[in-house]
């Protein structure tokens, strides 16, 4: 097997800004596995908020020997290793799992989600996110999303009430609400909570920083909204220590290592009773391909980070009417855009 990577700047279609700060560009590493012939697409979107960067991510991959495995069918064997290698690189480990796992698909002659025994027409509605912005801009990404019935909105700063209302001034589409973190003290998160009840909102996702737990839990208890833990649900082990503070999870490839991981946190998340949402970084087609094979697993989708640039490299997941479309492509799906 022969790894290679290399970096790739995805542009943004818009500033996009959350509660910890915006940013135009947002680099990706992109890895292809190849073994007999048959090349296999991974990526890498590292997030300082899990300390990783794309140099930290191609030291990792560089420093991985797989010379010991005869074939990426000896998945597991392969990302034990991978997950021994260094401690943390979480997106760099799930840039390894997704090449394998397409190329196991190709190999195969079968889509992922085929391969796992799921029904491709059983996805739910993905939702479009709108950053933090100014209401002139904000209104312009309302515009944009038209194909999109459902909107995720980030909040978590001073003008919160602004930016719902100038979307409320726009649309009536169903709104979930992403704080990142922003609402610093309970009283100030229950206050914005009970307000965004009103204001046609199905759910809040990560009120209160990840430190907070107890936090959280103090705001479910007087609340009516679900809430939907994001950098409180890392990885596997995180997922039965939210029950009681959170309705649900959402489960990001770059932040629990990738498909094999993703599967197991779904299970998990079922026997404590609690709903998943997959999710998203700013990401090319190929890991949102991948993540979609998982979509007919689960209740709510937040798969748009492909659509939020305007360089993707790859082809390959598609949505109608904000619905996820899976294909009959081998794999995960994507495959490569020659610029």
């Amino acid at each position: 097997m022969k790894i290679t990577f290399s970096r790739f700047d995805l542009r943004l279609k818009h500033t996009f800004t959350i509660a910890r700060g915006g940013r135009d560009v947002s680099p990706v590493v992109i890895v292809e596995l190849e073994h007999g012939g048959i090349v296999g697409y991974g990526e890498a979107a590292p997030s300082a908020r899990y300390g990783e960067s794309p140099d930290s991510v191609s030291g990792f991959l560089a420093a991985l020997n797989l010379t010991a495995f005869k074939t990426p069918f000896e998945l597991e064997s392969i990302l034990t290793y991978v997950e021994k290698a260094a401690p943390g690189n979480t997106a760099a480990k799930a840039s390894v799992d997704l090449a394998l796992h397409d190329w196991i698909g190709k190999k195969l002659g079968l889509p992922l989600y085929r391969y796992w025994g799921l029904e491709g027409g059983k996805t739910p509605r993905t939702s479009f996110t709108i950053g933090i912005d100014s209401p002139k801009v904000i209104e312009q990404k309302v515009r944009e999303a038209e194909l999109y019935p459902i909107l995720k909105i980030k909040l978590g700063g001073d003008n919160d009430e602004e930016i719902i209302r100038t979307i409320r001034g726009v649309t009536k589409k169903t709104l979930r609400v992403d704080a990142n973190e922003g609402w610093k003290k309970r009283e100030v998160a229950v206050e914005r909570i009970k307000w965004l009840e009103q204001e046609g909102v199905e759910f809040v996702e990560q009120p209160m920083p990840a430190a907070d737990l107890a936090g959280t839990a103090w705001v479910r208890e007087r609340v009516n909204l679900p809430l939907i833990a994001d950098e409180n649900s890392l990885r596997l082990q995180d997922v039965p220590k939210l029950q009681g503070a959170f309705d649900g999870i959402n489960i990001k490839l770059m932040k629990c290592t990738g498909l094999r991981e993703a599967q197991r946190m779904i299970g998990t998340a079922r026997a404590c009773s609690m709903k998943v949402m997959l999710g998203c970084m700013i990401e090319s087609s190929v890991a949102i391909s991948a993540a979609a094979q998982l979509a007919p697993l689960v209740e709510y989708a937040d798969l748009d980070g492909n659509v939020l640039i305007n360089n993707d490299p790859f082809d390959g997941v598609r949505s109608l009417d904000g619905v996820l479309r899976l294909t009959d492509r081998p794999g995960h799906g994507a495959v490569r855009l020659e610029h």
